[in-house]
């Protein structure tokens, strides 16, 4: 069983920061794409942000500019470092891994979603 365990949202001031850490636990055979989604109220998932296990960053043209992930492998953890937030950025954030483990191929897992409030 694989689990992604997220931490680090909660209330800030526009203009603030916050950092995101997802780590993935069980029996994790290989970690192809970790990344970052987020959904606000009334609206569709949407990817933020995701990084491969060779360190190639994709970025959502929202957060580009503010936003960095970033990944330590040997800990199966992924970190989001958020900077001038907007009010725009207030959703669930996701952690989402596409990752192989010892008993199955690749499949694609999601964390439990930690909020991000950003205060006008």
């Amino acid at each position: 069983q694989v689990q992604l365990v997220e931490s680090g949202g909660g209330l800030v001031q526009a203009g603030g920061s916050l950092r995101l850490s997802c780590a993935a636990s069980g029996s994790i055979l290989s970690i192809y794409v970790m990344g970052w989604y987020r959904q606000a109220p009334g609206k569709q998932r949407e990817l933020v942000a995701q990084i491969t296990g060779a360190g190639s960053a994709f970025y959502a043209d929202s957060v580009k500019g503010r936003f960095i992930i970033s990944r330590d492998s040997a800990k199966n953890t992924v970190y989001l470092q958020m900077d001038s937030l907007k009010s725009e950025d207030t959703a669930v954030y996701y952690c989402n891994a596409q990752l192989a483990t010892y008993y199955s191929g690749p499949s694609q897992y999601w964390g439990q979603g930690t909020q991000v409030t950003v205060s006008s």
